[in-house]
């Protein structure tokens, strides 16, 4: 087996890769950033990419997106995530087949690791439960959203940047009445029912943010 490793850290880099090589698989090339990623992918055509997720330059979500490049100029590449973070903004369109991802703080055994590198490069599916959970909590936060309207979206995208009714009411080129209906469609699909200790103009705001 021949494989790609994406990992910004050397000793990692080249821990992951002796470890590898223990197990009788080869590196091909080891890069520490998602734009070499991408490239050695294309010019190697391994069977499997190891990604890290946080990578130069910005240290956020570089190695997800890269292997999302990948995988739209090579549909169903293995890939292997093994990051500190689960990244749930990308991660979620990652998921499917031939994906593995390990959380590194919870791979205790080299040779359970070896078995899922094996099995996400055969074209199976490895993710840590934890990465799981996490996941499915970030789909039930945004369920509620979903059931909103395109207009409902955007009356609440304003609401979000502290625009008055009567402001949301001119951007939107429609009535003050218009935009009161709409927010109470929104309360409404996001069971926000009155309620004296709370504001909801401010709790649907939180929801759309995500908290």
């Amino acid at each position: 087996m021949r494989v790609v490793i994406a990992e910004d850290s050397v000793l990692l880099r080249e821990g992951l890769a002796r470890l590898l090589a223990d197990g009788g698989i080869e590196t091909v090339a080891a890069v520490s950033d998602g734009s070499a990623l991408v490239s050695a992918v294309l010019e190697h055509e391994p069977d499997l990419a190891i990604v890290d997720v946080r990578m130069p330059p910005t240290h956020t979500d570089e190695g997800l997106r890269a292997a999302l490049q990948v995988r739209a100029a090579v549909p169903d590449f293995p890939i292997l995530v093994l990051s500190q973070y689960v990244e749930e903004r990308y991660a979620g369109d990652l998921i499917g087949r031939a994906v593995g991802y390990l959380l590194k703080e919870r791979v205790a055994d080299v040779a359970e690791f070896l078995e899922a590198v094996r099995q996400v490069a055969a074209g199976g599916t490895v993710i840590d439960p934890e990465v799981v959970v996490q996941l499915l909590s970030r789909q039930r936060r945004g369920a509620p959203l979903d059931s909103l309207s395109p207009r409902e979206r955007e009356v609440l995208a304003l609401m979000a940047e502290g625009r008055s009714n009567t402001a949301i009411a001119t951007r939107l080129v429609v009535t003050e009445g218009a935009v009161e209906k709409h927010i109470s469609g929104i309360f409404a699909k996001l069971a926000l029912g009155p309620a004296p200790e709370d504001h909801r103009r401010v709790l649907a705001v939180l929801t759309y943010l995500g908290r």
